[in-house]
């Protein structure tokens, strides 16, 4: 890092020079203006230019006749994470149907639209205004859905209300919605030093809060998962026996709410409350164990109904495992902010 010495320039002002080779790069000579931007650590970051003024980011892809749409979906998914407005896929010949409706679909997920098409060619640009985004907010609204899908979910186990189950399920889609949306703004920010200083984040926050939208996620997923199975049970008109029911619902409504406590913790950074819910995953592993127990002995029972029971269990698991991370996390960002 570069030094430069404090000047006095008459009686109240404080002067510093700007590297020579600094101002060649951004072409700037006597009289012309900079502007800058004082960061939540104090430091100030200067930008050539009266006023910093927002690139849009374009880039192209070339599509093989045959590639795979999984792969096309994860360039689309990369571009879009990187700050890309917009998005150019060639194709070598023409798009077939399924990698079209596979572009048209990962398009609406990311809040993007088609702008441009034809066989040959598609442009994909966002449609979100990114400046007048509010991270906390949106944060805020990915955790509402998530623990919505989390309490439903074992409210329908409990009382086999399919209707419920539906619902939770069909909510996944709005939670990946809102993720791809909070990672693109944090990879954003953690380039971006004014951005982050909107936000009111630095690099460290970037990589916590994203840490954080993961396993909002992931008990989405398992959430979501649980529903389907709920779903699948009654179609093929199979029955969780009553005991190991019960079982289920009350380790489901503990992992739920450590989960809940989980992100609590986060926000309050509170050090006490984090490690007292990692110490309380244990009892879901008790839990756990005592459905095994019960659930495999006994009268034999259909493969369905057993592959079930194993990926309920798992999932209740993993969501209290979410918990645990995320109060890990919350853990360290306590300490970091006190440094």
């Amino acid at each position: 890092m570069l030094q430069r010495r404090i000047i006095s320039l008459g009686r109240s002002s404080m002067v510093i020079s700007l590297p020579k080779n600094w101002l060649e790069l951004n072409e700037l000579k006597k009289g012309d203006a900079v502007s800058y931007a004082i960061q939540r650590d104090r430091s100030l970051v200067v930008y050539p230019g009266a006023k910093k003024q927002a690139v849009n980011k374009e880039i192209t892809h070339q599509i093989a006749q045959n590639e795979d749409c999984d792969l096309i979906t994860q360039k689309i998914i990369g571009s879009f994470l990187a700050g890309y407005t917009g998005i150019t896929l060639i194709s070598e010949k023409i798009f077939s149907i399924i990698q079209m409706k596979a572009i048209r679909k990962i398009a609406m997920t990311l809040y993007m639209r088609i702008m441009e098409s034809n066989s040959k060619g598609v442009y994909i640009q966002t449609i979100a205004d990114e400046s007048k985004a509010s991270l906390d907010q949106a944060i805020q609204r990915m955790y509402m859905i998530s623990r919505s899908m989390c309490e439903d979910v074992f409210i329908s186990l409990k009382d086999n209300n399919l209707e419920l189950a539906r619902a939770v399920f069909s909510l996944d889609e709005d939670v990946d919605h809102f993720s791809f949306f909070i990672i693109r703004l944090l990879r954003n920010a953690a380039q971006n030093p004014a951005l982050a200083n909107e936000f009111r984040i630095d690099p460290l926050d970037c990589m916590d809060h994203q840490n954080l939208i993961y396993r909002l996620e992931h008990a989405s997923d398992y959430s979501s998962d649980i529903a389907r199975h709920i779903v699948m049970l009654a179609g093929t008109k199979q029955k969780i026996p009553d005991d190991v029911l019960s079982l289920m619902v009350t380790a489901g409504n503990e992992a739920c709410e450590l989960y809940i406590d989980a992100v609590n913790a986060f926000f309050l950074k509170d050090v006490p409350f984090s490690v007292d819910i990692m110490k309380r995953q244990s009892r879901i592993e008790k839990l756990d164990t005592e459905i095994a127990s019960k659930a495999f002995v006994g009268k034999q029972k259909n493969a369905e109904l057993v592959c079930a029971i194993c990926s309920i269990r798992d999932n209740i698991k993993r969501i209290a495992d979410c918990a645990a991370i995320i109060a890990e996390i919350a853990v360290n960002r306590a300490f970091k902010s006190a440094t």
